[in-house]
């Protein structure tokens, strides 16, 4: 009988949550619901010095935000807490003691200073790669070099210690990645990672193994900077006697930088301009700040299906996913190896998209609330023309506002370049003609009237419409260019229209 699939994300609480960490919990979320699973949090926080305030309510906010939310975690838990590690902490040494009765870990007494002189020697032997390991443990202060005397009285004296995992010299370690597929590594390649530190806190490789072992996690889907501790994971789930229970393990390809030369930084985005974070963060301790992808006026929708896009594809050429949509298609063998290259232009692309596919009536609050702010009262029935005209022409909500001012308030000035290329006698005949014809026109005033009596005035002055049609855009909106321009007449209205052609016919002047 096959278990229940459960996976999890595992973030540490040191600040704000990379748009990386993001994916990786997007990642978990649909296999798990692809696979009528559930999706855990927990918070690992074995790393007390490397605590920040407020991050973990920062990755809570982020999660809710993208409509992620895990069935398990601090502030929802189920049957397999406590969610946060450093609340789990009494129980992590009677694992690592079980190791040590085992003889697959060890007590080691080295200070700083000695630790530092081994690296030292090794360095001067040019060993590339100093480390703790089968060779130099036992030139080192430790329960394999100590006679088990000496050991007894150093731990009831007090002495500080570490354990430290016993690694074979000599053995071929597999796992079979559910990306990678097989990844064969030589245990004498391998340090002897220290698993209790000294202040009774687990480290991150014990820590994250008996959590899963003990919250049934069946599937890590993780970042491939953890592929190398993968082969020590897997002999500590041997050396623990759970190997039928072992998880299955895909690590995600990285996030390049858009050159796709390394990883994606914070230092990436403030250098080029785009966020690498979902949310707005303020570091507590510096003050620094960071701009967020919400803040910036990405849809979480918009956002989610570009992020499910960075390493992951559906074998076909579609692009757009709603949740429920990612969630049918997904499948961890359709993601990719190989780094995936960041790019902006995408992500704004996919807001368009999404911005132009939203009800009008969705979008027409933020227009409002954005004109407000500026002191203009916008109405409802007004506001929803605009939004109706210019949702597929901008990138983010706060656009329908600031692209569409010109819809509510008359231009004062007008664009110079455009001026001195178009004001001619003729736009000045055919403008002033279709300001009084506005006057005594009777009918409905819509889009089409407005274009039917524009061209007719322009025929009867004996003008061709194409070329002075810049100069009458210029004389209503300010500018040369914008959306479908007598869809704007239908907006204003034909009272606005023929006071601002008149305003505009009193501005400006033909040059010769």
């Amino acid at each position: 009988m096959s278990r229940e699939v459960r996976v999890r994300f595992a973030p540490s609480p040191t600040g704000a949550l990379h748009i990386g960490g993001v994916r990786t919990a997007l990642y978990n979320y649909l296999f798990a619901k692809k696979m009528g699973g559930k999706f855990l949090l927990r918070i690992e926080d074995t790393d007390q010095n490397r605590f920040v305030p407020g991050a973990e309510e920062y990755i809570k906010e982020s999660l809710e935000w993208l409509g992620i939310t895990p069935e398990e975690s601090p502030w929802n838990p189920g049957d397999c807490g406590p969610y946060r590690q450093s609340e789990r902490k009494p129980m992590y040494m009677q694992y690592a003691l079980d190791l040590v009765e085992k003889g697959h870990a060890y007590y080691a007494f080295d200070t700083a200073e000695e630790l530092e002189a081994m690296r030292e020697r090794l360095t001067a032997a040019r060993v590339v790669q100093p480390q703790y390991n089968s060779i130099t443990r036992t030139q080192m202060k430790n329960s394999l070099t100590l006679s088990a005397e000496e050991v007894k009285a150093r731990l009831e004296s007090g002495d500080p210690y570490v354990i430290r995992v016993k690694i074979p010299r000599n053995e071929e370690v597999r796992l079979n990645d559910m990306i990678r597929g097989w990844v064969m590594v030589n245990s004498g390649t391998l340090d002897d990672k220290v698993l209790m530190k000294s202040d009774g806190m687990p480290t991150y490789h014990l820590a994250n193994i008996v959590d899963d072992h003990l919250m049934g996690i069946t599937h890590v889907i993780r970042g491939e900077e953890w592929l190398p501790s993968a082969p020590l994971h897997v002999l500590l789930y041997k050396y623990f006697g759970w190997e039928s229970t072992m998880p299955q393990f895909a690590h995600l390809p990285l996030l390049l930088k858009p050159d796709g030369n390394g990883k994606l930084s914070k230092r990436d985005g403030d250098k080029l301009g785009f966020p690498v974070f979902p949310l707005d963060w303020t570091d507590p301790f510096s003050g620094e700040k960071a701009s967020g992808f919400r803040e910036q006026g990405y849809l979480s929708d918009a956002f989610l299906n570009f992020l499910a896009f960075l390493g992951w594809n559906p074998g076909d050429d579609r692009e757009i996913f709603s949740l429920p949509e990612l969630v049918e298609a997904f499948s961890v063998e359709r993601i990719g190896k190989s780094g995936t290259k960041f790019d902006i232009a995408k992500a704004k692309w996919y807001n368009e998209q999404y911005l132009k596919s939203k009800p009008t009536s969705e979008l027409t609050g933020f227009l409002i609330a954005d004109a407000k702010a500026e002191g203009v009262e916008v109405p409802a029935d007004k506001a929803e023309a605009i939004v109706d005209l210019m949702k597929g022409r901008v990138t983010f909500p706060a656009d329908l506002w600031k692209e569409s001012k010109f819809l509510v308030t008359a231009p004062e000035k007008f664009d110079e370049d455009v001026a001195a290329k178009r004001w001619n006698a003729d736009a000045v005949k055919v403008l002033g003609a279709y300001a009084a014809a506005l006057d005594t026109f009777g009918g409905t005033f819509d889009a089409a009237s407005a274009k039917s009596l524009l061209e007719n005035t322009a025929e009867t002055e004996g003008v061709k419409l194409g070329k002075v049609m810049q100069a009458v855009r210029l004389a209503v909106t300010g500018i040369g260019g914008g959306p479908d321009l007598m869809e704007v007449f239908a907006i204003l209205g034909k009272e606005e229209v023929a006071k601002r052609i008149r305003f505009a016919l009193s501005k400006l002047t033909v040059v010769a």
